[in-house]
This record gives C-alpha cells, structure tokens and sequence, in this order.
C-alpha cells in the first residue's frame, strides 16, 4: 500500500474538504483519503499499482484546488 500527502492551497470550507475527499475516493485504488482542514493537506492511502500520487493531485487540481506538493512513499 502505497501513501502520498499532497500540500494544497488555503481550504477555506468545510463543504471543500467532502467535495476532495469524494472525488479523490472515486479513484480506482484508492483505499482511503483525508482532508485535514487546519493543514491544507490531503493523505491518501492507495494501490500503487493502479494509481499514483500524481493522479490524485491531478484529480484535486481538475477541482479548482491549488496542489502546492506531493509527498509520495
């Protein structure tokens, strides 16, 4: 299982934090995902066969969020 935290821009609402974690938990492989508000990051549990954690930040990005990094391990 694979893990990324991916830094995003300022989150300014709750509703911002369902709207990424739902999107991102559609992603084939995808096993977990959370946002934590107060940090502006995403973590991500996933099958690193299947996806990466440049997918997921392409996914936020298609969202309107700014992705400041992507920490894959």
């Amino acid at each position: 299982m694979s893990q990324a935290v991916i830094q995003l821009g300022p989150v300014t609402c709750p509703s911002c934090i369902k709207k990424i974690e739902a999107a991102v938990s559609k992603i084939d492989g995808v096993e977990t995902v959370k946002v934590l508000f107060n940090s502006s990051k995403v973590k991500a549990e996933f099958d690193g066969n299947k996806t990466s954690g440049n997918d997921i930040s392409e996914t936020i990005q298609k969202l309107g969020y700014e992705v400041q990094s992507v920490k894959e391990s």
